[in-house]
């Protein structure tokens, strides 16, 4: 599933491409994918609607639409959102497709119709996407470690689980999380009330580090992403512990390991990320 920085990669390609369209059209092919009013209201609001903006919450994507209404898209696992000439040959299990007023198409792909739309009336309240849920994103001002102590440092999960948690801050998955842990020096499995309030700052600190360092790092150009029909992935060739169990630390050259963390594959450092004693109360 695309993290925080795939999804913002999306968002800085498109927005360029949909900013001063109109919506000429909607078809939906699979009624499944829209979650919010239903297929023939979604198309009835957005139909005619100037795209005045592209946004982002955590990993959702949002249109703000010259009426004030805004159009609400999470890509989930294989969701692909396209900007394509209308006689682009329609590829397999398009779902969704906008005629833009320029002759242009937005296009939803996505295999396993995970991926869900949302249309928010103006001045409705949002009960339906999840993003009202969400804690504030690792760039925020308000990402601090004391907001994380406060937060979930009473509590005996694990600190991953506690990154997967998008009410505890928003955007971050299983690549990340372990990207950070191991800059933070934390293992993975560690206990979020073992962590001292020091540690808690310096998870927050390599947070914003890593997703800053990673979002420039999956910037593209439209060619790019069109290119790749919307495949957004991290930039592998930049991790330095995810996915490479069995090979030699970059940092001290021990081997790194994997660990199952709540159904997850976790990657670590055993000499770098060593367990540590709770910390005092």
């Amino acid at each position: 599933m695309p993290e925080m920085p795939e999804v913002e990669a999306v968002r800085r390609v498109l927005e360029p491409q949909l900013r001063g369209r109109r919506v000429a059209s909607v078809a939906i092919a699979q009624p499944q994918i829209v979650a919010h009013p239903g297929p023939d209201g979604f198309a009835s609001a957005v139909e005619g609607r100037e795209i005045v903006g592209m946004g982002r919450r955590g990993k959702f994507l949002t249109m703000a639409l010259g009426d004030g209404g805004t159009i609400v898209l999470h890509l989930r696992m294989t969701g692909h959102l396209l900007v394509l000439p209308a006689n682009f040959p329609v590829q397999k299990h398009t779902h969704l497709v906008m005629g833009l007023s320029d002759g242009m198409e937005v296009r939803y792909v996505d295999p396993r119709r995970f991926g869900r739309f949302w249309y928010l009336a103006p001045g409705e309240e949002d009960a339906v996407t999840g993003m009202a849920k969400l804690g504030p994103e690792p760039l925020d001002a308000a990402f601090t470690g004391s907001y994380l102590k406060e937060k979930a440092g009473s509590r005996s999960k694990a600190v991953k689980e506690a990154l997967h948690d998008q009410s505890v801050v928003a955007g971050i998955g299983n690549i990340y999380s372990d990207e950070i842990l191991f800059k933070a020096r934390i293992r993975p499995d560690t206990r979020c009330k073992d962590l001292s309030a020091r540690l808690w700052n310096r998870l927050a600190r390599e947070a914003r580090a890593v997703i800053e360092s990673s979002v420039a790092v999956n910037a593209m150009t439209p060619e790019e992403y069109r290119e790749g029909m919307g495949e957004v992935f991290h930039n592998m060739e930049h991790v330095e512990v995810y996915g490479r169990a069995g090979e030699p630390c970059l940092r001290c050259g021990s081997t790194v390991r994997r660990m199952e963390i709540g159904g997850r594959g976790s990657y670590y450092c055993l000499r770098c990320q060593r367990k540590r004693p709770p910390a005092r109360p």
